[in-house]
């Protein structure tokens, strides 16, 4: 439980949103116990409203006595940030950041703080069905390690992992991993309608048969649930499947997507080094 410490969101945008709804939905602390601080005074207020935590529009303010600190602001504006809320952060604070690209360096760096955890969390977080890999610095304590795994479990399921450099791959791998999945159910659709079905059928046909083909896999038994094993079973000598299957091995399908998966992995890594020789004047 996470019952009685001040949990304070730097960003109040929908991830945010999807972290704090996630915690107040499992009970894990009271709505007078999270705290949200951003320039847009609207946005305060909708979610004021909505789930009846406090707001600020100072970040420093909001920061102040916060026992977390959560950065979910957008990556062009966290150095600044960084900068601007510089001494103000409870030295004993954890901070949580859920920034794609910014290292534990640049935060501590920037922020004269060493208490830090980083996280990857993706989209499907926005319902509760969200994958998150995270890591910490050495200075954070088992409890606070606790406090980060019980918040980022709350939409999602979490894996922690020791070595930084998985938070760039689980962004290539999982944080980006929706685009390709949607990517994919697009080309079926429009193979769909080619073939001569409503645009509205062949997007319920792809939908369906993605969600059922991932609930099958779930409910299989842990020791027969391998992919290639799932595929042979609607792949019969052949048929139709060994004929689709054969073309998208031609054509370079599962190439593709791993050199796909690889260059994001690359461009992410890329990113943090950039901010590391770059740092702000």
């Amino acid at each position: 439980m996470i019952n009685g410490i001040t949990i304070t969101f730097i960003g109040p945008g929908v991830m945010a949103e999807a972290m704090l709804s996630g915690i107040l939905k499992k009970g894990l602390t009271k709505p007078q116990n999270i705290q949200i601080s951003g320039p847009l005074v609207d946005r305060n207020e909708e979610l004021q409203k909505k789930y009846n935590v406090r707001s600020f529009t100072n970040n420093c303010e909001a920061a102040a006595e916060a026992d977390v600190v959560v950065l979910s602001v957008k990556p062009q504006r966290l150095e600044k940030v960084l900068q601007e809320m510089k001494g103000h952060v409870n030295p004993n604070a954890l901070v949580l950041s859920i920034v794609a690209g910014a290292s534990i360096a640049k935060i501590t760096r920037n922020l004269g703080h060493d208490v830090i955890v980083r996280a990857m969390p993706n989209t499907p977080a926005q319902i509760g069905e969200g994958i998150t890999v995270w890591t910490a610095s050495p200075s954070v304590s088992e409890k606070q390690m606790e406090f980060a795994k019980t918040i980022l479990g709350a939409f999602g399921q979490e894996i922690y992992e020791e070595e930084e450099d998985f938070l760039d791959k689980a962004t290539a791998l999982s944080g980006t991993g929706p685009a390709y999945v949607y990517l994919f159910m697009e080309a079926m659709v429009d193979a769909g309608v080619h073939m001569g079905f409503s645009r509205r059928t062949a997007e319920r046909l792809v939908i369906e048969t993605l969600r059922g083909s991932v609930d099958y896999y779930d409910k299989e038994a842990e020791d027969t649930r391998h992919l290639a094993r799932l595929r042979n079973q609607v792949t019969s000598p052949g048929g139709t499947s060994a004929e689709a299957i054969y073309y998208l091995e031609k054509a370079g399908f599962r190439t593709a997507i791993s050199r796909a998966i690889w260059a994001a992995y690359q461009r992410s890594r890329d990113l943090g080094q950039d901010a590391e020789v770059h740092p702000p004047e």
